[in-house]
């Protein structure tokens, strides 16, 4: 079977639970916590990551396979990963890194800034992963311009609304390339939970007055968060992300958003959802709900399908936005769908 060869910026948590996942699900009996076991022809395991950029100096040189274990990366270890014979090149800064976070991410400026689009064409990569830090917005656009210009698909996982802006969705299409995002959801994370119970409310009748989401966690995405100038496009992805799969003309209060960073909860990350209205009888109710739950891993069981799912659309030569794929897997996609229907779609 042939393999899918992808490259990676942002060697953090998220992608270390790629890597990691990549190794665990090779033994193709073992099928727990994935969504869907084959896309197309393609399993996990025949996912290969062939290139990756960081701008930390504790991994930029390293490895693959020792990289993604290297500090500030906080996430479980739940697989070995063999040596991978693929070295982590110095990216672009940019606006990468928050001034706030420079003690966090530790960039050596005598370690020289690779050619990003020769190596995504020597690696003969067919798709980019964006996993950068919250409020890159200049990078984001500039590691989406790379994959352009390299002839690669684009999936963007972070909360930058390219692939969901017509303006780049027909960059792609002119090229023949496919694009996904924007914002990975978890599996089974604060967004599809707070999505799944509020629609589930309004279909049985009940009317939401108002509702909050408030998370916390200690890696370094809820770190980087603590800077509220970084964080505008991140509040207004998860708000749009339960709000449009509502009902119109309802008049709902809603706070949606990281809260808080606990350095020592590392990758677990505590969300709690609380949902106000009314029932039969214009009677009150009240739902609270909390979950605890390691953030990486549920992001990475997601990407591993829209991996997938991207290569069928290449071998199909379908350009563009991946609608069906965004709306299921991604908060911010260009078109909103309810999951039953962005389900039937894939």
């Amino acid at each position: 079977m042939q393999k899918i060869k992808v490259a990676i910026v942002g060697l953090g948590n998220c992608a270390s639970s790629l890597v990691q996942g990549i190794e665990f699900y090779k033994n193709t009996y073992n099928k727990t916590g994935l969504i869907t076991e084959v896309i197309g022809d393609y399993k996990v395991g025949d996912i290969e990551i062939v290139a990756v950029f960081d701008v930390d100096k504790r991994k930029v040189g390293k490895d693959i396979s020792e990289a993604i274990f290297s500090e500030p990366n906080c996430t479980k270890k739940f697989s070995d990963v063999p040596h991978k014979n693929v070295i982590v090149s110095k990216g672009h800064v940019l606006d990468g890194v928050s001034m706030s976070m420079t003690d966090y991410f530790l960039v050596d400026d005598s370690q020289e800034t690779s050619d990003v689009v020769e190596i995504l064409k020597s690696s003969q990569a067919e798709m980019f992963v964006c996993y950068l830090p919250v409020g890159s917005t200049k990078a984001a656009r500039f590691y989406a311009e790379c994959a352009l210009e390299a002839g690669v698909g684009f999936i963007n996982a972070i909360p930058e609304f390219i692939c969901s802006d017509q303006e780049w969705i027909n960059k792609f299409k002119e090229k023949g390339l496919p694009c996904a995002g924007d914002d990975i959801k978890s599996q089974v994370g604060a967004t599809i939970l707070h999505r799944v119970i509020t629609r589930l409310i309004q279909d049985r009748g009940f009317k939401i007055d108002n509702t909050y989401q408030l998370n916390i966690g200690g890696n370094t995405d809820f770190r980087n968060m603590l800077d509220e100038r970084r964080l505008e496009s991140k509040r207004i992805s998860k708000t749009q992300a339960v709000v449009s799969n509502l009902d119109e003309g309802e008049n709902i209060s809603t706070r949606i958003g990281p809260s808080d960073f606990v350095s020592h909860l590392k990758d677990n990350k505590v969300c709690y959802i609380n949902v106000k209205g009314t029932q039969f009888g214009d009677v009150p109710f009240e739902l609270d709900l909390k979950l605890s739950v390691e953030d990486s891993p549920n992001s990475a069981g997601c990407i591993v399908d829209v991996i997938r799912y991207m290569k069928v659309a290449l071998e199909k030569g379908i350009s563009g936005s991946l609608e069906g794929v965004s709306a299921y897997y991604f908060k911010s996609p260009a078109v909103q769908m309810r999951e039953n229907i962005a389900k039937e779609k894939l």
